[in-house]
């Protein structure tokens, strides 16, 4: 019996510190939703349980803490089978702090921005439904945001779905901002618009501010993954390139101007480069992914064909050209032109030339 008691302690006890206190929050909040519904509490009275744009400005707290509701057991079954894992590789990786300073930054900063649109459509629509008639909770901000970590550090690691579907880790982020775009378009705005915001917070702050560990690093800690494998314009198809990387562009250059974005000892956007936190196999993978970018683009411009060797003038193939490089570590017998004339053993070429 002892040893029966001891094992789901032993497994709490393993899962990370970071991950236990938001798997905690998610459950214990999601049930206290459960109860007040089923008391007869309506959504509109919770604002300071979900983020209601029009009376949760007096519960700020609900910014963060919103995200730790699911409105169904559906949706609490699919984010403990999502995020408890996702935490708990990442917390490995990072670190307690830095995953819960993602985790945070992900989720308010994109309920933030969810909060200022819909007052911006209220006072351009002047529809009251905008400010009382949205409910925003859950972590689709969260697991858009683990997707692009995902994205940055095993890119090119192959995951099936449903059994059946089979993806690269990096065709997923996108996936989810397109259904997130799809459902916004035929009128659920709330909550799938925070799948758009997440994905954009969490890879502005992966890229740029994220702190990497001193020990990788060999000039001390650094601020983010500025490669060229995580650029900005690699999300989206080759099309829209061109349009994409001015705008990322111009947006990095104002922000350098006005010192947004914090600089590192070693600055990987002038073309140095880091090892990616998390040990050797996301140093493989990221590896990986760029060698497999540089066969692509040299698949893509063409390989050159190589030159055939030229024949001489009686049509034979010179020595250099059939024996290869290391021949001419060989000591050769070349004709020698005296002050009477060419040498009777000099070729019929050389001869002509004289």
């Amino acid at each position: 019996m002892a040893i029966l008691s001891s094992t789901p302690l032993q497994l709490v006890a393993s899962i990370p510190p970071a991950t236990r206190v938001i798997t905690a929050a998610t459950i214990g909040l999601s049930l206290l939703y459960y109860f007040l519904i089923f008391t007869g509490s309506g959504t509109a009275s919770l604002p300071w349980l979900v983020l209601i744009p029009g009376s949760s400005i007096f519960y700020p707290w609900t910014f963060l803490t919103s995200a730790f509701v699911e409105s169904t057991i559906i949706e609490l079954m699919f984010s403990l089978i999502v995020i408890p894992p996702s935490l708990r590789y990442l917390e490995r990786l990072w670190g307690a702090v830095e995953t819960a300073k993602f985790v945070v930054v992900t989720i308010t900063v994109s309920n933030i921005i969810a909060f200022g649109l819909c007052w911006l459509e209220y006072m351009v629509f002047r529809n009251p439904v905008f400010l009382y008639g949205q409910a925003y909770h859950g972590q689709m901000a969260l697991q858009i945001g683990v997707l692009v970590a995902f994205t940055q550090i095993i890119p090119e690691h192959q995951v099936q779905l449903f059994g059946v579907l089979k993806a690269r880790v990096k065709t997923l982020p996108m996936a989810y901002v397109t259904f997130s775009t799809v459902m916004c378009i035929i009128g659920f705005q709330c909550p799938f618009i925070v799948i758009q915001f997440g994905w954009l917070v969490s890879y502005v702050w992966l890229r740029f501010y994220k702190k990497n560990s001193g020990e990788v690093l060999s000039g001390g800690p650094a601020y983010g993954d500025r490669s060229e494998t995580f650029a900005f314009v690699n999300w989206f198809p080759p099309l829209i390139h061109g349009p994409i990387t001015l705008l990322s562009n111009t947006a990095y250059k104002l922000a350098s101007k006005f010192h947004l974005i914090p600089i590192g000892s070693i600055d990987v956007e002038a073309g140095g480069y880091s090892q990616l936190p998390g040990g050797a196999r996301a140093e493989a993978e990221r590896r990986r992914a760029m060698a497999l970018k540089a066969l692509d683009q040299r698949v893509a411009s063409g390989a050159s064909s190589p030159v055939p060797p030229q024949r001489a003038a009686n049509g034979s193939v010179p020595s250099a050209s059939r024996t290869g490089p290391s021949s001419l570590s060989e000591t050769s017998v070349s004709p020698t032109v005296s002050s009477d004339g060419p040498s009777k053993d000099a070729p019929a070429d050389v001869q002509e030339s004289r």
